[in-house]
């Protein structure tokens, strides 16, 4: 039997907000991954996972509607078996000790190559955890407590790029017309990510809002 015959191809789904990155990635694994689904947030990364159940979830950090953590957190809560591998372009430790924390198995930079990343996935499948050379460094100081991983905010990491950037310029005291003029997005757009902020911490007004980012330093 030749070894294309008893190769074991993973079943993945990929997860990034980039659509050209995701056919990138897609373009380079296929041939030796079975991609079964992608997502390009957290609801339709969720949905996705849920729909197939790969071995393996290629999963990007920073996504819309809360981040790469809530995502891990939505489908281990009824699929804990499935494993992410974190794949970003952030080697921030916060960014890495916080997915990991959620639950990943392992998180590699996009600077990887598709050979690395081939292996990365059936490592991950098979159980192991797996980093980047520099990233490895992170987790070790988070255990040992070289890193206070206290400091890494879950609350915030529910929430995507754009709603802490009006969440900033709310707790600076923006009102909703000057935060769509910085942003370049409709007033409705500034209320619907208010809205989902609030909803997400667990706040009832605007001053709860200013207190709690003030209380965090984020102004």
């Amino acid at each position: 039997m030749s070894d294309d015959e008893t190769r074991v191809t993973w079943r993945v789904v990929v997860v990034d907000d980039h659509q050209m990155f995701r056919s990138g990635v897609k373009h380079d694994i296929g041939g030796k991954a079975h991609i079964v689904g992608e997502g390009e947030d957290v609801p339709t990364a969720v949905a996705a996972i849920l729909a197939t159940v790969p071995d393996v979830v290629l999963l990007d950090v920073h996504l819309p509607g809360g981040g790469g953590s809530e995502v891990i957190n939505q489908v281990h809560a009824s699929l804990p078996e499935v494993k992410f591998l974190a794949l970003s372009v952030s080697d921030s430790a916060e960014d890495v000790i916080g997915v990991i924390r959620a639950g990943a198995r392992g998180y590699v930079t996009k600077s990887i190559s598709s050979a690395e990343l081939v292996d990365a996935i059936a490592r991950v499948a098979e159980g192991d955890a797996v980093f980047s050379p520099r990233l490895a460094g992170f987790v070790l100081d988070a255990f040992s407590g070289g890193i206070d991983i206290s400091s890494i905010d879950e609350d915030l990491d529910r929430l995507s790029t754009r709603e802490r950037e009006v969440l900033r310029l709310i707790a600076r005291g923006y009102q909703y017309k000057e935060i769509a003029r910085e942003l370049f997005i409709s007033i409705k757009t500034v209320e619907t990510h208010v809205s989902s902020v609030l909803r997400k911490l667990q706040l009832s007004n605007r001053h709860q809002l200013t207190r709690w980012a003030t209380d965090r330093k984020l102004v």
